[in-house]
């Protein structure tokens, strides 16, 4: 009795374990859903669609949502663009609406966008309803000087055609900001920007900013302009400031060319004093050795004796005469008191 209950049970638990087998190679729930919709695919394509790594329940309801919406598509290109990595409910998705807001979009472009990595249903909902972009603040130099600091807002709608290939939104940002520096650079005055704002948006829009871009700009506004620095004023500080650092450096290279100049005639001063000393010491010798050779007699050595006092005699004339406490001369008081 006990065996056959336990016999009973396994049969159970294996006939369980084949159905759910069964129906997970063989996904009836699912081919039924596509008949009632009258979705074309076969029973057997599903079963190969799980021997292929392929999720059928991601096909199925794609191809219905696809043909609810008046839009036939295989299930064989599904399949090869899921195997290629694409995300099949989104391309459907982004057909659905296109083809509700007339935007000419076909399978081999949606998968090609996809593929590419964009967000192809995104692009799609940003054609119909249009991004606005904020630049971050766009500092320039107007031609007075003074520094003025803008901010953009940027709309753009997507462009189907050159989403494959085409430039993301970095470029567009960094377009409009060359075009706004250069507009303001062209400005005579930052009170004529201040003044016309829009004037900006008139240059960079003429500049055909969105070309070769996977966007399509329709308006720049400016949303502020700030004045910054004096830029003018601060590099005519900073020239100055230069100017006066060169200036002082050279004034700095002659005075230490002077002071080396100087040094150097001191040097050569002393040299010749030093000469000059070393001859008078020579003096002495050279008349002794003349007495000795009979060269130079008493009377020579005291007339030449008479000469040296003579000159210092003169010499001592020269010199200026030192000044007493009433401006008179010291050696004048001194005779008038002798006397």
């Amino acid at each position: 009795m006990l065996e056959g209950i336990g016999l009973l049970i396994l049969v159970v638990i294996l006939s369980i374990v084949g159905l759910w087998v069964l129906l997970y190679f063989v996904p009836v729930g699912l081919w039924f859903q596509a008949v009632l919709t009258t979705t074309k695919v076969s029973l057997i394509d599903l079963i190969f669609m799980r021997w292929r790594k392929v999720p059928p329940s991601i096909i199925v309801n794609a191809m219905i949502n696809a043909k609810k919406a008046g839009i036939e598509i295989s299930s064989d290109k599904m399949e090869a663009h899921f195997l290629a990595g694409g995300h099949v409910q989104n391309v459907v998705n982004a057909l659905i609406s296109a083809d509700k807001a007339n935007i000419p979009l076909d399978f081999n472009m949606a998968t090609a966008i996809d593929l590419a990595g964009r967000d192809v249903f995104e692009a799609v909902t940003m054609s119909v309803n249009p991004k606005v972009i904020d630049t971050p603040p766009v500092t320039a130099v107007a031609k007075d000087g003074i520094q003025l600091i803008a901010k953009a807002r940027v709309t753009v709608r997507a462009n189907i055609n050159q989403l494959v290939g085409g430039a993301g939104e970095d470029t567009i940002l960094a377009r409009v900001g060359e075009g706004i520096v250069t507009s303001i650079g062209s400005a005579e005055s930052h009170k004529k920007v201040l003044e016309n704002p829009d004037s900006i948006s008139k240059v960079v829009l003429a500049r055909g900013l969105d070309s070769g871009t996977a966007f399509e700009i329709l308006s720049i506004d400016i949303a502020d302009v700030d004045i910054g620095k004096n830029i003018g004023a601060e590099l005519q500080i900073d020239q100055a400031e230069a100017d006066k650092n060169i200036a002082q450096a050279r004034a700095e290279e002659r005075r230490a060319m002077a002071v080396a100049l100087e040094q150097e005639m001191k040097a050569k001063a002393q040299e010749a004093k030093a000469r000059v000393i070393e001859a008078e010491a020579e003096i002495p010798k050279a008349i002794a050795e003349a007495f000795r050779s009979g060269n130079l007699g008493i009377m020579d050595y005291q007339r030449y004796r008479n000469i040296m006092a003579d000159t210092e005699m003169r010499e001592n004339i020269a010199k200026p005469k030192d000044k007493g406490p009433l401006g008179g001369s010291t050696l004048g008081n001194k005779g008038k008191g002798d006397s």
